[in-house]
């Protein structure tokens, strides 16, 4: 697939959806080596680098994609701060999944459906983006419903990452998505899956003063500097280095 120029891609949006990639391909490539089964480490390193596929071509769109992603400060990144909470414990990480799979799916399906600078890659990326959903939710579902220490320990990963949903229909600067539309169906199909996983809707709220949201202007949680530092660390330790 071939990006188109940059003088003609929304550069603001390229980043955020680059940043989104990138950051969580980041949080699931730290799996690697401490996966409850090795089947699944092989599924949650699939899904990083299907991500991270998606950065490289949404970067490139942007400028020069090792720059933008190496060489960047803290607040010049613009992904959403729910992909660079830490993984915590497996429910966790599952939680954040289902959360921003869910997201990605009906925005790229939109997107996909359109003829805006994002459709080619968006029509691409749709079709990865419905494993990632897909398997989030078979283990939502596998934990919420399975016994009373995975249920207990699912029910309190999809409470403590809520706060962190409402940012994800921000309206985007270059993105042309009915963002009230995509709320409505994302909350709805989040609700249909914690509701087939005995689990519970969370009630604390997604937007206001009591939630989380300010990732798209460059504000970000404590964790993001560390894995900012631990992502960038190789490449400006040996600046221009190839092998």
């Amino acid at each position: 697939m071939t990006a188109t120029g940059p003088a003609t891609v929304p550069v603001t949006a390229a980043l955020a959806l680059g940043d989104d990639a990138l950051v969580l391909s980041h949080r699931l490539g730290e799996w690697a080596g401490h996966a409850p089964v090795l089947e699944e480490e092989v599924a949650l390193a699939n899904i990083a680098l299907d991500l991270l596929g998606q950065a490289r071509i949404l970067l490139s769109m942007a400028g020069d994609e090792d720059e933008l992603a190496y060489l960047r400060e803290e607040r010049s990144f613009t992904n959403l701060q729910l992909v660079e909470q830490p993984n915590g414990d497996f429910a966790h990480t599952i939680a954040r999944q289902l959360y921003f799979s869910t997201y990605q799916h009906l925005l790229y399906t939109e997107l996909a459906a359109g003829d805006g600078p994002f459709a080619s890659l968006a029509a691409k990326a749709v079709k990865e983006v419905a494993y990632h959903r897909d398997h989030a939710e078979q283990w939502t579902l596998r934990l919420g419903d399975g016994t009373e220490t995975s249920h207990e320990r699912m029910r309190r990963a999809c409470t403590a990452l809520w706060r962190f949903t409402g940012e994800m229909f921000q309206p985007v600067e270059g993105l042309d998505a009915d963002w009230a539309g995509l709320d409505a169906r994302w909350q709805e199909s989040v609700q249909d899956v914690l509701r087939r996983a005995t689990l519970p809707l969370p009630e604390g709220p997604r937007t206001g003063a009591w939630s989380a949201g300010a990732g798209r202007q460059g504000l970000h949680t404590e964790p993001f500097g560390r894995m900012l530092a631990e992502m960038q660390h190789l490449h400006r330790s040996h600046p221009g280095a190839t092998w």
